[in-house]
């Protein structure tokens, strides 16, 4: 692959995951709305924004043709639907989070993902561990124990954003299809019930007509979803795994300072404790995967 190829990579990527970081801001100004309400709104609209893209970049052949394939297969087809519901948890209790002043809760979550990631290949996919890398999942654990037994409350919030997050990585992993058409497809499925609860809730639908500045925050919910996965799926296919391994920590680190600096959420010494356990966790498992991978590659070349 040459080096422009992997520079697009790289920015893609990482403004992928710079959308996401910076997404807490987003939702905490339509704070005025549900959290069910908000994630109607994105739903929808994301739906419209990826049917106008599909449209604009005149992939409207692949997607009716993706679309017709997976209607026809019926295990393809209850994927995308787990898929769909699984995605729309995790964004339902992302924005709740947010708007709950959990911020830094959901930050953590986003930390402990690559970790669940890791298990459920292991338990789901049979994929085999380094030492060094089942030390790292330990190390996780550690922090995530310590911080309930020093709240006596478990930090429920960032483990179903890790796990949905996870489960829907691992399901997508069994479809497919490529990204634009998955999105568009998901938020198909769920538009309906999006519909209904829109609807039938009507105060943001009225805030709406009452506000421009507020609708186009919600029609603009739509964009902000769709680009960072269109950009990370740009990336994904440029750049080596190594360094996608790498930029996902953009995400939660952003959430992480904007929870602290900008909306003033406590950072105690249990959460000291507990991010330190998940950031050396993390810098052991990257460190492993990276090793790992240039070992493969060197043998790769040996072999050519």
């Amino acid at each position: 692959m040459d080096e422009k190829q992997i520079k697009i990579g790289s920015f893609a990527a990482a403004g992928a995951y710079l959308i996401w970081g910076f997404l807490p801001l987003y939702w905490k100004a339509v704070g005025g709305i549900s959290a069910g309400a908000l994630l109607g709104h994105r739903i929808v609209w994301s739906f419209v924004f990826m049917l106008l893209i599909i449209f604009l970049s005149k992939s409207t052949k692949r997607f009716l043709t993706e679309a017709r394939l997976i209607f026809k297969d019926r295990k393809k087809l209850t994927g995308l639907i787990l898929a769909s519901l699984v995605i729309s948890g995790n964004w339902l209790i992302f924005i709740w989070a947010v708007n709950s002043n959990y911020v830094i809760q959901a930050s953590l979550g986003y930390y402990i993902n690559p970790l669940i990631s890791i298990l459920l290949g292991v338990v789901v996919l049979k994929e085999s561990l380094a030492k060094v890398e089942i030390l790292s999942v330990v190390l996780a654990g550690f922090g995530v124990l310590f911080l309930t037994f020093y709240y006596g409350v478990f930090p429920w919030i960032s483990l179903v954003l890790a796990l949905t997050f996870a489960l829907y990585g691992l399901i997508k992993k069994t479809i497919d299809i490529s990204t634009m058409s998955g999105l568009t497809l998901e938020t198909l499925i769920a538009l309906p019930v999006a519909l209904v609860y829109l609807l039938i809730e009507g105060d943001s639908l009225t805030t709406m007509q009452s506000s421009f500045q507020m609708a186009l925050l919600l029609m603009g919910a739509g964009v902000v979803t769709a680009i960072p996965l269109l950009l990370f799926a740009t990336g994904a296919k440029r750049i080596p795994l190594s360094m996608i391994g790498f930029l996902q920590y953009i995400a939660p680190t952003f959430m992480l300072l904007i929870g602290v600096f900008l909306f003033n959420e406590p950072f105690t010494y249990a959460h000291m404790i507990a991010f330190l356990a998940i950031w050396v966790a993390l810098v052991i498992y990257s460190t492993s995967r990276f090793m790992r991978f240039r070992q493969l590659k060197k043998s790769r070349l040996r072999a050519s």
